[in-house]
């Protein structure tokens, strides 16, 4: 039964942290499994990509209602990010599991910092006044490394998208997340379905809980991301992210 528990609070903070700002379910399930449940990170991280993919595409569509998607400039990124995510995948399978899981957990934490500390503001869409040529490279190369990240930890790989989307394609916050979602959707699909041909199906009963509640967490927070301002949507979702990071450091380090 605490087990049970702890798959429902893992994939509703993982909804909720897809839904608020696209970041990858496994920054939340990852480490709670692997913490709380004593799962290997390998077969945790496979559970995580798997609840994202239902969540994700659920967010896609409420902020593409909201028309704060772009799935025109996002297709080129996705190719890249499909293609080494499935690199990541097998390269995480190399990596001793303490590695994989201490990693995960104080990602999570430092995530919610980041967000609380020093928040993604940006208000100004400034995509269009790049060539195609620039954009072409740009997302080749950001979408290449977000993969990597996606296949190999999970954890980092939405708000790598994010700060990315953001910061280096000059993306408004809303669509940011919007077009991470989408290209997350994708991700997490061909992430997870690696995992599982290298590593076999994960525990089935974890695997359909974390899946429902990371899909019920994730629509009730679309909903809310795209009424509110980027300020709470910061806030928000950098406190569920210390709570969560700080709780599990806490039962890494000393239980």
């Amino acid at each position: 039964m605490l087990d049970i528990l702890v798959y429902i609070i893992a994939g509703l903070g993982a909804g909720v942290g897809t839904g608020l700002a696209g970041l990858s379910a496994a920054a939340v399930i990852s480490p709670m499994l692997i913490v709380f449940c004593g799962f290997e990170a390998y077969e945790a991280v496979g559970v995580s990509l798997a609840s994202d993919v239902l969540a994700s595409a659920y967010s896609a569509y409420i902020y593409g209602k909201n028309k704060n998607l772009d799935i025109k400039n996002g297709l080129v990124m996705l190719a890249s990010v499909l293609v080494f995510t499935v690199v990541g995948s097998y390269l995480a399978k190399l990596v001793p599991s303490s590695t994989l899981g201490g990693f995960s957990v104080f990602m999570t934490f430092f995530l919610g910092i980041k967000f609380i500390v020093k928040p993604v503001m940006t208000t100004k869409d400034v995509m269009e006044e790049k060539t195609l040529k620039q954009k072409l490279i740009q997302s080749v190369i950001c979408g290449s490394v977000i993969g990597l990240i996606c296949g190999f930890v999970g954890a980092g790989g939405g708000m790598m998208m994010l700060l990315i989307l953001t910061s280096v394609l000059g993306y408004k916050l809303k669509v940011a997340v919007g077009t991470s979602v989408f290209i997350m959707t994708f991700t997490a699909l061909t992430g997870a379905v690696s995992h599982w041909v290298i590593d076999g199906i994960p525990n089935l009963t974890a695997l359909v809980i974390c899946v429902i509640a990371t899909l019920v967490g994730a629509r009730v927070a679309a909903v809310f991301a795209n009424k509110a301002s980027v300020k709470k949507l910061n806030q928000a979702t950098g406190v569920v992210l210390v709570v969560l990071g700080a709780a599990m450091i806490i039962v890494k380090l000393f239980f």
